[in-house]
């Protein structure tokens, strides 16, 4: 059955926003030439997207050309602010952008453990406000958060769980209270890093892929024909508590510090680099505890895949990296076993540090534990990740709201 009219012009509507927002400004007739649109059609919806001011003529085309025919439209990108937050056990990272996902202020507040949640809630709903302002955004319009734990499935809430601060589920209602009119969306860290490598990173061109999530904890993020999958509970990923060999136990419901968290974890890395011999400041000591070993797990893994490089490769190095690998595949092998996605991306601020060489081990030791031909990758977006797909996932939501047809 054809699409009524109404249907018909909202379809080539947002057909024609999506143009504009991945190539920038375009002509009338270069949105002719791109969507095989008639020229009455694109000009009807030109009229119709300027009167709701969703675009505006942003210049011309060509130096010699003058007239209607010349005028490049573009969208209005101050139409909708948008935040992004990336929250751990211990800060709080935010950015705000516009329509076009153009990045405008953003800052960083650590939020100490002995905070306590109110005094918590408010550094961190105080540090949205405070960038908002510098952004010079009158209001926003969706925000996406990124946090560790499990999301529900059906409420799409932050469920409760052991060991993350009490803050952080409370969070999404503070600022749905400070925040008035804003949409909040949050998802799962890990998850949102997946989404992010597959925009802008190494899954780039995926339909199909698992990041593994290398950082103060593990994860993984799934990625089937194209849809990621959260499971049952919200739970798909949750590979910290995979039972492997080489722990001294087996992980519980209420914490996973003897599954594979225990051994590719931040801290579990800076002990294993210490035991051959490396150390963040080069004297065998120095120790990183708690949250803080992630950029000091990291910065050791990029110092010893630099050091493998060239004819006086370091031995020390060498030895470290393989070791890292014979813990990282465990965690990789298990999932290629189980859902066969031809892609691994090593990710989080571990995995990008580990660039290439440590991938390669990796895929080495996969290749030879599993027949499923399986490519492995390093992230190239790092612990950043986890931002840029909040941001995508807000800027995705409000273009969706935004580029709707209205009610008739």
């Amino acid at each position: 059955m054809p699409a009524s009219p109404s249907t018909a012009r909202a379809i080539n509507d947002r057909l024609a926003l999506r143009l504009l927002q991945q190539q920038g400004p375009l002509t009338a007739g270069q949105l002719k030439q791109l969507t095989g649109l008639s020229r009455p059609t694109v000009a009807d919806l030109v009229e119709r997207l300027t009167a709701s001011g969703l675009i505006s003529v942003v210049g011309e085309s060509g130096e010699q050309r003058r007239g209607p025919n010349a005028r490049l439209y573009g969208i209005v990108a101050d139409r909708a602010h948008l935040a992004a937050l990336d929250v751990r056990t211990d800060s709080v990272s935010v950015t705000v952008a516009d329509l076009l996902g153009r990045e405008l202020a953003s800052e960083s507040v650590p939020i100490g453990g002995d905070a306590g949640t109110g005094p918590a809630l408010e550094q961190a709903v105080g540090l949205v406000e405070r960038v908002v302002k510098e952004a010079g955004a009158e209001r926003l319009h969706t925000v996406g958060i990124g946090a560790p734990g499990l999301i529900d499935p059906v409420t799409g809430e932050l469920r409760d769980s052991t060991g993350l601060p009490e803050w952080h589920r409370r969070l999404v209602a503070a600022l749905q209270e400070r925040l008035r009119g804003a949409q909040v969306i949050v998802e799962n860290e890990t998850n949102l890093a997946a989404l992010a490598e597959q925009r802008d990173g190494a899954a780039r061109g995926r339909d199909t892929f698992v990041l593994l999530w290398l950082g103060h904890g593990t994860g993984a993020a799934v990625v089937l024909d194209g849809a990621l999958r959260r499971g049952a509970s919200g739970g798909t990923g949750e590979i910290g508590f995979l039972p492997v060999p080489g722990t001294e136990g087996l992980p519980s419901a209420t914490g996973c510090a003897d599954g594979f968290h225990s051994l590719a974890g931040a801290a579990a890395v800076t002990e294993l680099a210490e035991r051959h011999g490396l150390s963040a400041d080069g004297t065998g000591s120095g120790r990183a505890e708690g949250t803080g070993a992630e950029p000091v797990a990291a910065e050791l893994v990029r110092a010893a895949a630099r050091a493998t490089t060239g004819a006086a490769g370091s031995a020390a190095a060498s030895r470290f990296l393989d070791a890292l690998a014979d813990r990282v595949v465990l965690g990789v092998a298990s999932v290629v076993a189980v859902l066969d996605p031809g892609c691994v991306v090593l990710g989080g601020e571990i995995g990008q540090a580990g660039g290439d060489v440590l991938a390669a081990r990796v895929a080495e030791r996969v290749a030879r534990m599993s027949p499923l031909p399986t490519e492995v990758r390093a992230g190239t977006l790092g612990g950043r990740a986890v931002l840029r797909g909040a941001l995508v996932t807000a800027r995705d939501r409000a273009q969706d709201d935004l580029f709707a047809p209205p009610e008739r």
